[in-house]
């Protein structure tokens, strides 16, 4: 385990690629479209920005049903 590591007293292996996947993650779930997330990592295919889609977190935490409440 790195020095680094050591004094964050982080127990995983962490790499700059882990950076880069929870940064384009990151960036997915705040909505940032996939093509310019594909552009800032310079893939040069899509296929290989998809991968974000299926690690981030996406779903209804902040939905709001349209039949709740009035009108």
């Amino acid at each position: 385990m790195s020095l680094h590591l050591k004094s964050l007293n982080w127990s995983k292996h962490v790499t700059a690629h882990s950076f880069r996947h929870a940064f384009a993650t990151h960036l997915y779930e705040s909505g940032t479209d996939l093509l310019t997330i594909q552009k800032l990592l310079g893939h040069k295919s899509i296929n290989s920005t998809t991968i974000y889609i299926h690690l981030a977190r996406t779903g209804p935490v902040n939905f709001t049903n349209p039949f709740d409440g009035g009108l």
